[in-house]
């Protein structure tokens, strides 16, 4: 009998989404892997972040030779059609909107394909008639064990810290018999401390850097030729690939950081430096959440070095935490949430996102910690998590932007977003539009903040203890009036309420308000 076909989005480019022992197709299936150019048309996306996908597929299907076809169409159902030899029918009661991972498999059929990161990819490939749909792959926790932990009990918590210990035991990860090891399951406090004062850099080995080759020079022909004729159009730059674009990659950068920047990887793990933006962070999300690498040998590799001596534990706990219990918890609240958390606003914020902003205007902004992390974004399409949230999801937050819209911002403009990514992070984590199922208060600051976790208040034309005139902080003044517009939902936090007992205490308050309310929507 002749295998059947295996399908290969590009995000799953890893050999764990073809290896027959962990429940992937049979060893001599023949692979098909889409180039479909509808995607790039769908969004306005990072142009760094487009090229390392294009290359990460072609790099892949290069590695794979006879074994794959490689079609480049249109979209995805015409990519079929070419593989097929038909265009691909419809079944009966097709996944629809409000469908949540799938877990039954169609036997049967011409062509496999292990279940798809999003939604829209999902509703795709389950309307399909013909296509079995295998597990999820590139995660530590199985949908039915997610689910099975969500639903223990009527006092049991969603949070984050709970599902953690959980992933810990199950997987045997820093532990010590039934116990974490050091004694306690989260050393979070012993990462936040400020960067080094007077230092402009860390000092430590810099981040793997990979060489491009044909393929990467084809894929900027291509898309320069695309965007010349108008046929996509992209944001931000593409400079030299940052990121692996094939597992040979992935693995040395893996190594890279484990050997080289592990160790003092945990302390300055929410610092930032204007002229550092990397710090000692492992770049790893992007070839993780292509598929490249497995988070099981991420965080094993991480232990390994932790009981050889070679990392310390509030390193090796701080990186474990983010891929077995942040990148897992926010891929499995993206299907338990369901379609609608999409469409949450609990704070009814409407604004449009500026022009500046889409355009990634960097030169445009005065703020300094703006300013330089927009740049890092428009140079590199990435930047570690403390400006994401503190910096860029912070002004949007204090600024009452659509959640929708920054969630779609952040989508395209990082070369590790995807819709699995952004939707929870963005909409639960750093808009609170989800009224707090998924965090306990709104992640937002004044400029104090910035100012201790950072180098880059102190060449800022503005002060970060200064809320009205000329030198005011669009920080310190954007977190006061946020707190002021939803002053009654945030005095009955427990977390909240003593800072919005502050408004009080504010003779300026008016000023304040009425200054950020001039100043709109202009870079600030």
């Amino acid at each position: 009998m002749v295998p059947r076909s295996h399908w290969l989005f590009g995000d799953q480019l890893g050999p764990h989404f073809v290896d027959p022992r962990r429940g992937g197709p049979d060893a001599k299936a023949p692979l098909v892997m889409i180039e479909a150019r509808s995607v790039l048309r769908r969004r306005r996306f990072h142009r760094a972040k487009a090229h390392l996908v294009l290359s990460a597929m072609r790099h892949r299907a290069a590695e794979l030779g006879d074994r794959v076809t490689y079609v480049r169409a249109e979209t995805y159902a015409e990519g079929l059609e070419q593989v097929l030899g038909q265009r691909p029918s419809s079944r009966p009661g097709a996944r629809g909107r409000d469908a949540g991972p799938a877990r039954e498999r169609d036997e049967g059929g011409r062509l496999t394909v292990c279940h798809p990161t999003s939604r829209r990819a999902l509703d795709f490939v389950g309307g399909l008639e013909g296509v079995e749909i295998l597990p999820a792959k590139g995660f530590l926790v199985s949908h039915d064990d997610f689910a099975r932990w969500a639903g223990r009990g009527s006092g049991h918590s969603l949070r984050l810290e709970g599902f953690y210990h959980w992933v810990r035991e199950r997987h045997e990860l820093l532990m010590d018999g039934d116990e974490p090891v050091g004694g306690r399951w989260n050393l979070d406090h012993d990462n936040r401390d400020s960067p080094p004062r007077g230092e402009e850099t860390l000092d430590v080995r810099r981040p793997w850097q990979p060489r491009e080759d044909g393929i990467d020079e084809e894929v900027r022909h291509d898309l320069d030729r695309w965007e010349r004729d108008g046929d996509v159009s992209f944001v931000g730059r593409d400079g030299p690939r940052r990121f692996p674009a094939t597992r040979r990659e992935a693995l040395s950068a893996l190594r890279h950081f484990i050997k080289h920047r592990l160790p003092d990887f945990g302390r300055y793990e929410d610092a930032m430096l204007a002229a550092d933006p990397v710090m000692s962070h492992s770049l790893l999300s992007a070839p993780l959440n292509l598929g490249l690498l497995d988070p099981a040998e991420c965080v094993e590799r991480a232990e390994r070095a932790f009981r050889a001596g070679d990392a310390p534990l509030n390193s090796v706990e701080g990186f474990v935490r983010q891929i077995a219990g942040w990148r897992e918890y926010v891929w499995h609240l993206y299907w338990h949430f369901g379609e609608d958390y999409r469409d949450r606003n609990a704070l009814r914020h409407t604004a449009p996102l500026p022009d500046w902003f889409l355009d990634l205007d960097a030169d445009a902004v005065t703020a300094n910690c703006l300013s330089t992390v927009l740049a890092q974004v428009r140079d590199t399409g990435w930047t570690h998590h403390i400006p994401r949230l503190m910096v860029l999801g912070s002004r949007a937050l204090q600024d009452g932007w659509d959640p929708a819209a920054v969630t779609d911002w952040f989508h395209r403009c990082f070369v590790d977003g995807y819709d699995w990514v952004m939707l929870p992070n963005v909409v639960g984590m750093s808009q609170y539009a989800d009224g707090g199922l998924m965090t306990t208060k709104p992640y937002t600051s004044g400029g104090a903040y910035i100012n201790r976790m950072s180098d880059l208040c102190g060449p800022c034309a503005y002060r970060p203890t200064d809320r009205t005139g000329d030198r005011a902080c669009p920080y310190t003044a954007g977190y006061w009036a946020f707190l002021h517009r939803h002053r009654d939902r945030l005095a009955a936090n427990h977390r909240t309420a003593r800072a919005v007992k502050g408004l009080d205490r504010l003779k300026d308050l008016p000023q304040l308000l009425d200054d950020t309310s001039r100043r709109g929507d202009t870079p600030p």
